[in-house]
């Protein structure tokens, strides 16, 4: 059942109001692929009435719908940061959205998060909490660099005058969030969960000040660095005469708990009050999709997932997704395909770490760069046998692998990467295998936290080994995603990359994204200080034109 959007369906559930109100810069689509779905689902499931606003318009009232909540306001961004989502790296709007019905950018305003705490604020005075949650909140909950501003901003708390903000994946700490406020109960100390105070706590780790970050940029740097490394951590940062006080993540979900909120049984539409304005082009991609897990152990420069999902991954049971796969059989526009399983990286479904559940994540050193640490257990094995699990139902005809795989995981496993990578090439894909070495020249994959070249050779000879499974079967290609101005690359560096699609990988690159500066990055931060993580300079192209040009340069 849809969570309700309108007055009238509240009446019809015979609510006085909800206790729960959640706002989004996405449409509402009831699916497990959306923050404001899973959080709303999950409350109700635990006895709360909980309703959604979706892309309320900011220059009007219609925040006022359906009235205030009891217990307090949970305001989302939506799935993606509101000005990555409008704006592309050299910063043109972008007139397109997938998350919107009829696909016009015309309805998720920049600065979701404060945008829309401001129009609650201005319509309802002393009111419920407001509690911020999200990609863009979590990102931008200490100091961060912005890209639209081109400087450094304080945390997105004291921005938005919010009272509390949840990071990370937050169901476990927004459900004792609501339990404490129901209860009259102080929730100050729930972990995964951030807030103002006048004081610091005294037994969390100090970063350096909002106003010194600022001031130097190897000050912002050491503030960055001990926020990565300790992120999961009761932390505290001082902006002007208050402090941030961030508690400690929350835990990581458990098999079971990650199998019990896969389990509700999303309506995996958009709601109709939305649908009626449109078409939602992500629809396409997400409804008949799969999460077979969390976390990414990669930790990519670029990549903000270990700081939302975290680096540990946690994987579902294989009884828990053949059962969601057995529930999309049953919708009248399923036709037999899933369109994906997977999480950020396919093949970590079930990867493990010897040490990892005796000493916790390794503090001065990461599971894949520079080399794929010896400690990792590979199951690709694993991940081949469930495949062969969903497809025991007669009614699904093929599983597509879409969210693209790790390929120095696939050449270190000597057991069964060779045998995963032709099971993938030839049952999984729709005749394109998706790989994101990002660039070739090592000088950029070291700043970006990637395997040197070599790997990728050493993959693209493997790959060349897959044999069809008919001789009449067309034949299965690599799609390459590449990045350009990234902090460390010029002209030159592009130029070499284009000499090297050709005459290594023999191809004309297609898919070639501009590098952006998102929040809470080592990548962002190389890119503000123009120096590498060792402290060295490098070379950063700020200029948008000149990051189109490196662009061009590949795509010819």
């Amino acid at each position: 059942m849809f969570l309700p959007v309108t007055k009238e369906e509240i009446t019809k559930l015979g609510w006085d109001r909800p206790d729960i109100i959640l706002v989004s810069g996405d449409t509402y689509i009831d699916s497990p692929f959306i923050g404001i779905a899973v959080i709303g689902n999950w409350l109700s499931l635990h006895g709360f009435k909980v309703a959604v606003i979706a892309q309320p318009d900011v220059s009007t009232s219609e925040i006022t719908a359906l009235g205030e909540p009891k217990l307090f306001w949970g305001v989302s961004a939506g799935s993606v940061d509101s000005l990555i989502a409008n704006y592309t790296p050299t910063m043109k709007f972008r007139n397109a959205d997938d998350l919107t019905p009829g696909g016009t950018n015309n309805l998720r305003p920049d600065r979701a998060c404060m945008a829309y705490t401001n129009l609650i604020r201005k319509h309802f005075k002393n009111t419920a909490p407001i509690v911020l949650g999200g990609i863009e909140a979590s990102l931008r909950r200490i100091t961060h660099f912005d890209l639209k501003d081109n400087a450094l901003r304080r945390s997105i708390l004291f921005d938005a005058k919010a009272d509390i903000l949840l990071y990370g994946m937050a169901e476990i700490a927004t459900l004792a969030l609501a339990n404490a406020l129901k209860n009259n109960e102080d929730w100050k100390s729930i972990n995964g969960l951030c807030y103002i105070s006048k004081v610091p706590v005294g037994t969390f780790l100090g970063l350096p000040s909002f106003e010194d970050c600022k001031a130097n940029s190897d000050i912002f740097t050491k503030m960055f660095n001990t926020f990565y490394k300790n992120n999961n951590h009761g932390l505290v940062q001082k902006h002007d005469n208050r402090y941030l006080v961030q508690n400690p993540q929350a835990p990581t979900l458990t098999q079971q708990q990650l199998d019990k909120i896969a389990s509700m049984k999303f309506m995996r539409e958009v709601h109709p009050h939305y649908l009626k304005k449109g078409i939602v082009k992500a629809q396409d991609t997400i409804k008949f999709s799969i999460a077979s897990h969390r976390g990414c152990v990669g930790e990519c420069n670029f990549c903000a997932i270990t700081l939302h999902q975290g680096k540990s991954v946690v994987s579902r049971s294989r009884e828990s997704i053949k059962a969601e796969a057995d529930y999309l059989t049953t919708f009248k526009d399923f036709k037999g395909y899933i369109t994906d399983i997977g999480g950020p990286t396919a093949n970590m479904y079930e990867i493990a770490c010897k040490t990892h559940s005796m000493a916790g994540s390794c503090g001065d050193k990461r599971c894949l760069y520079p080399d794929v640490c010896k400690n990792l257990v590979f199951a690709h094995d694993k991940q081949l046998d469930m495949f062969k699990e969903v497809l025991k139902n007669p009614k699904i005809k093929k599983i597509f692998v879409a969210s693209g795989i790790r390929y120095d995981l696939v050449c270190s496993d000597k057991v069964c990467g060779q045998n995963y990578i032709n099971a993938i090439a030839n049952n999984h894909t729709s005749g394109q295998l998706k790989i994101a070495p990002e660039h070739t020249d090592d000088n950029i994959l070291r700043l970006m936290g990637k395997p040197k070249s070599e790997i990728l050779k050493k993959f693209v000879e493997m790959f060349k080994r897959t044999k069809p499974v008919t001789d009449s079967k067309s034949p299965i290609y690599l799609t390459y995603y590449f990045i350009a101005g990234y902090p460390g690359c010029t002209e030159t560096e592009m130029k070499n990359l284009k000499k090297f699609a050709s005459s290594k990988l023999k191809i004309r690159p297609e898919q070639v994204q501009i590098f952006t500066p998102s929040p809470s990055t080592y990548a962002t931060l190389m890119y503000y200080t123009k120096k590498d993580l060792n402290g060295n300079a490098i070379s950063v192209e700020t200029d948008r034109n000149k990051k189109q040009k490196q662009k061009d340069i590949l795509l010819g």
